[in-house]
């Protein structure tokens, strides 16, 4: 069974301000994750659906997903995993910095497990992955591949 220090999260964001962003905020939190980052919704499918290259790579237990992505868009790459029956079990919170009340509905209609507009302020943007690390991490029960595996 996986433990807190096991946790994989499959970061797909094409900023690399956001990026490093993310990656910081996640460093500064309590839980010790393993985060694998992905730069295009089309490598995302890849790396998902373990094709070209990404064979070997572990299933994430969470997805952070942002909505502007180059190649597939991450409405696009929601949409493939939930309707994927050996995805749509992985939590996928959509992180960006669309406001826009559309992208918020489709996400939705889409499966998406919430729905996080990226605070521009360093400070506020940790304080937002701090509590969505608590949340995901300390209070929810997400599935992890052991027990989905056939």
């Amino acid at each position: 069974m996986k433990t807190e220090q096991d946790i994989e999260i499959l970061l797909v964001e094409d900023n690399p301000g956001d990026v490093r962003l993310t990656l910081e905020a996640l460093k500064a939190g309590k839980i010790n994750n393993k985060v694998q980052v992905l730069k295009d919704g089309e490598e995302a499918v890849n790396y998902l659906k373990r094709k070209n290259g990404f064979a070997e790579r572990p299933l994430p237990d969470l997805i952070l997903l942002d909505l502007n992505l180059p190649k597939l868009s991450g409405r696009e790459v929601l949409g493939i995993i939930k309707e994927d029956a050996e995805l749509k079990h992985i939590p996928v919170i959509i992180l960006t910095t669309s406001r826009a009340e559309e992208d918020i509905l489709k996400s939705y209609q889409h499966h998406a497990n919430c729905y996080i507009t990226k605070p521009v302020d360093f400070d506020q943007f940790a304080t937002v992955i701090k509590k969505m690390e608590d949340f995901w991490f300390s209070i929810v029960k997400i599935p992890h591949k052991t027990t989905t595996e056939k």
